[in-house]
């Protein structure tokens, strides 16, 4: 059985810049990769990171499948969107699901509850980053050595261990 990831994105660019390093070095690693963003989006830059996609609305509308061990997301989306902001508060509450966000900004509620890391990217990584960045029309200079997340549930002392036993 496969471990699961899912992401949850306004936008294509947005998912590629901020974890298209880790979401490749996922891919390498065996993980299943599934991006949920708008369905009127090319999607071809989460393509070359190795990605599965889905339409976020008809995601969100249908009945949910199997639990993945971690949902990354960005603030804005979970801000703007009661139906995302009340699935991870109930993930994390239960404690079955890995909440981490891609902004540094999060909302007060929930900020003293996560903890900051770092995935430093394979060259690989960087390679395939860039390459979706310029698919995306994003600048490929935003294809650095590292991404950071806010891990929920642990300190920022334990998360990147956390983040890195994803792999």
């Amino acid at each position: 059985m496969r471990h699961r990831i899912a992401v949850v994105a306004p936008r294509v660019a947005d998912a590629v810049k901020y974890t298209g390093g880790w979401l490749y070095d996922q891919v390498m690693a065996g993980w299943e990769v599934v991006v949920l963003v708008p369905g009127d989006e090319d999607v071809r830059p989460l393509d070359i990171l190795g990605a599965t996609t889905l339409d976020l609305e008809s995601a969100l509308s249908s009945p949910y499948g199997p639990v993945p061990q971690t949902v990354v997301v960005s603030a804005e989306i979970y801000e703007r969107d009661t139906r995302i902001r009340a699935g991870l508060l109930e993930a994390l509450d239960q404690g079955l699901t890995k909440v981490t966000f891609w902004d540094e900004e999060l909302p007060t509620e929930l900020d003293m509850k996560f903890g900051s890391t770092k995935h430093h990217l394979s060259r690989a990584a960087q390679v395939f980053k860039a390459h979706a960045l310029a698919a995306a029309s994003q600048p490929r200079e935003s294809a650095g050595a590292t991404e950071t997340f806010r891990v929920g549930g642990v300190s920022a002392g334990s998360s990147k261990r956390n983040l890195v036993a994803m792999n």
